[in-house]
């Protein structure tokens, strides 16, 4: 046989999915061009240190706790050393080897960045990721702390605000998340693809919320065709808005718990994979430029100098400080 793992995973199914899993390579393209498209958008910006904290030149120093001071140290340094390993990883020879693994590091990248931002901002603290992800939204990208494309974000999850929403990110272009972008406005459009599949995603989640919740099941419907039930179902929409770290934390999921053959199986997935991980530092590295100059505002000159110190002077990974953040 020539694809066994093909012809009794997907066709056949597991313990988990009796009915066959999904087929690997249509989520493969998706999972790669929406990395290129971002790697496209930042590197247009041209975004550099100098540059993220003029653009902060607004945000006012604070004298933080202590321990807000050390967990904003210590979000920034793990985040380096996620950059450091995608960087090494990119210089590999055989991106399948590490494809998994390098989502799972650039996510984890971004989310302690997030957190040292949320820190830096108002001293806030969340573990679970999609709560991460929640105060991010509303302490960071809703009070216009981010820059794009991390500040992208739909405000009411309502299947017709959706598109609205959406558009205004598309550039006016119609590039579809299928095929690789190569040029700022088919990046533009391939990532506001991704956003929109993105909020129909967790728009889902929250209409199954929906339904087990007891005001539903009062009405004795199983779906939303009726008055009440579209009015429960709206309501619940509205009030839910979804951020770019509520798209890298779908994106973890997908390389965490999708099937086996995902980023992994068939003649052409390394084709694929090309540039995959290289890009998955540079939108990292954007990120992270990104949260140490928001930090480096509200900590002022004398502790961030201290901090770049520091991890010049101790770190035992390769990439610098100073290469991000000077």
């Amino acid at each position: 046989m020539a694809q066994l793992l093909y012809e009794t995973i997907v066709k056949t199914g597991t313990i988990n999915e009796p009915k066959g899993k999904p087929e690997p390579q249509f989520a493969l393209p998706s999972t790669v061009n929406w990395m290129r498209a971002l790697t496209l958008i930042v590197t247009a910006q041209g975004l550099t240190f100098s540059s993220a904290t003029e653009r902060y030149e607004n945000v006012q120093r604070w004298d933080p706790p202590e321990l807000t001071v050390n967990s904003i140290y210590e979000q920034l340094f793990l985040s380096l050393h996620h950059l450091s390993a995608l960087e090494r990883m990119g210089t590999l020879q055989k991106s399948a080897d590490f494809a998994r693994l390098g989502i799972i590091g650039w996510y984890y990248g971004l989310s302690n960045a997030a957190k040292a931002m949320i820190a830096a901002q108002s001293g806030a603290w969340r573990e679970d990721h999609a709560g991460v992800a929640k105060i991010w939204d509303s302490e960071i990208a809703a009070r216009e702390l981010a820059f794009p494309p991390f500040n992208w974000r739909v405000v009411s999850l309502v299947k017709t605000e959706i598109e609205t929403q959406v558009s205004s990110y598309r550039g006016g272009s119609s590039f579809p998340l299928t095929k690789k972008p190569k040029t700022t406005t088919e990046a533009l459009s391939a990532a506001a693809a991704y956003l929109s599949g993105s909020a129909d995603w967790y728009s889902w989640q929250v209409q199954e919320q929906v339904k087990a919740n007891a005001d539903f099941k009062k009405l004795d419907v199983n779906d939303f065709r009726s008055r009440d039930a579209r009015l429960l179902r709206d309501q619940a929409l509205e009030r839910r808005s979804i951020c770019f770290l509520h798209q890298a934390l779908r994106y973890r999921g997908k390389a965490n718990y999708r099937e086996a053959l995902f980023l992994a199986y068939g003649a052409t997935t390394e084709t694929l994979l090309e540039g995959f991980i290289a890009d998955q530092a540079i939108v990292l590295r954007s990120f992270l430029i990104m949260a140490g100059a928001f930090s480096s505002r509200r900590l002022g000159r004398k502790r961030w100098d201290c901090f770049i110190e520091d991890v010049e002077k101790n770190r035992s990974f390769t990439t610098s400080a100073t290469s991000v953040w000077t």
